[in-house]
């Protein structure tokens, strides 16, 4: 399958970014091609409906990897409660034919003891583009800083928190799977 992960912060070595590439590398190890949307490598113009974006070749990319997605992952920090500015403006980019039936998997990063206000936002945006929400999500918060990678993958958080996104990543894989193979069947 074709993933498309979409990373929502433009901060040098965010933990959002960080969690979604280590998603990236577990999807990969599971066979699936995988595109990379960074908004600190390429950054997109504020969305307008008044302006004609037509030549940024930045948002042409990003469509165009959503557009060949059969799923689609969703990284951001939690700001205040919610997504993330940066985030937000990427999926206002985007519409309903970038998303419809594809499963979508929610993850985020929060300062604080608990990350789901962001996560229960992207769901709402998700249900509105006509994507499918993966039951399974991702919030790495505040206690949860010995991260699986780096001087932290073996530490027992670590290890704990490696175990609780590969469950949630192998929800997320099966139930796209079966989602696109249920499209296909449609369309044959």
């Amino acid at each position: 399958m074709n993933i498309a992960i979409i990373a929502g912060s433009n901060r040098q070595d965010s933990n959002s970014t960080r969690l979604a590439r280590y998603v990236e590398e577990v999807i990969a190890q599971q066979g699936h091609t995988v595109s990379f949307y960074d908004p600190k490598q390429t950054p997109l113009p504020f969305f307008s409906t008044d302006e004609d974006f037509a030549g940024h070749s930045g948002l042409a990319a990003l469509r165009q990897a959503v557009s060949d997605a059969d799923a689609i992952v969703l990284s951001t920090p939690e700001y205040h409660g919610a997504v993330s500015g940066v985030l937000k403006n990427a999926l206002d980019f985007l519409g309903q034919p970038h998303f419809e039936g594809k499963t979508v998997l929610s993850m985020s990063s929060a300062g604080g003891a608990v990350g789901i206000g962001s996560l229960h936002q992207l769901h709402s945006i998700v249900r509105s583009l006509h994507g499918v929400n993966c039951p399974e999500w991702i919030s790495v918060s505040g206690f949860q800083r010995d991260l699986p990678w780096g001087d932290d993958k073996d530490t027992e958080s670590g290890r704990k928190l490696d175990t609780r996104i590969r469950v949630a990543v192998n929800a997320f894989l099966g139930m796209a799977t079966r989602l696109s193979a249920r499209s296909s069947d449609r369309t044959a």
